[in-house]
């Protein structure tokens, strides 16, 4: 893991206060994307693609909408899913949303929301209720608690989905943005697993596609948020 050049930051989220982390890029500015974490909470991973994200000229927020829990194993990371408080969840981010924008390194009009399984179910579901949001990327994201007004966003979508995900769930999505008239680029990634972008699960983690991965996320922000 590299150093950390990110700062714990807290989001005003009406009564309430919410821990987060922001990392600048050394140029001073950049576009503003907002990393939702998966259900594992806030942890080592979803600080690194911050980090990274900074390294590529980005500012990036990440959000703690798990209140400091995190999950040590797979069977927490799904009860902590199956616990969150959706609609919280979704203020959070929208809170987080007004914080990128508060941050003077941030530039342009809208920001990017980046999303790991149960956050890119998330991030869809932001798209659809905050014109802000310019641009989604949704890695491996699902969460039956979410519905996404797609007939509202005005964001295009890159979606990457895996040989474990639920069978019709590309196809799904794919037929969604078709018919609510979304741009969007869906890709399955046959030779990987759910979380494959996170290297400190070694059991799912595929360094091949996570370098593919990151290469196209990348190419995707730099031109949808100029």
């Amino acid at each position: 893991m590299a150093t950390r050049r990110g700062t714990e930051i807290e989001v005003r989220c009406g009564d309430s206060v919410v821990s987060a982390y922001v990392a600048i890029p050394h140029s001073g500015t950049g576009p503003g994307i907002l990393v939702v974490h998966d259900e594992w909470g806030l942890n080592d991973f979803a600080r690194d693609m911050c980090d990274r994200l900074a390294r590529a000229d980005f500012v990036a927020l990440g959000p703690d909408l798990l209140n400091g829990r995190r999950a040590s194993d797979a069977a927490s990371a799904g009860q902590q899913a199956s616990e969150i408080d959706i609609e919280q969840g979704l203020a959070i981010l929208d809170a987080s949303v007004i914080e990128l924008f508060n941050q003077h390194a941030t530039d342009g009009k809208s920001v990017g929301a980046l999303g790991f399984g149960m956050g890119g179910q998330l991030a869809l579901g932001l798209a659809g209720r905050n014109s802000r949001v310019g641009a989604v990327a949704d890695f491996y994201g699902q969460h039956s608690g979410v519905e996404p007004d797609f007939a509202a966003f005005e964001a295009p979508v890159l979606a990457v989905f895996c040989a474990d995900s639920a069978e019709s769930a590309a196809d799904r999505l794919e037929a969604t943005l078709d018919a609510a008239g979304v741009r969007h680029s869906i890709q399955t990634r046959s030779d990987a697993r759910a979380g494959f972008m996170d290297d400190s699960r070694l059991d799912v983690h595929n360094a091949v596609a996570e370098f593919e991965s990151w290469d196209a996320l990348l190419a995707f922000f730099r031109a949808e948020l100029p």
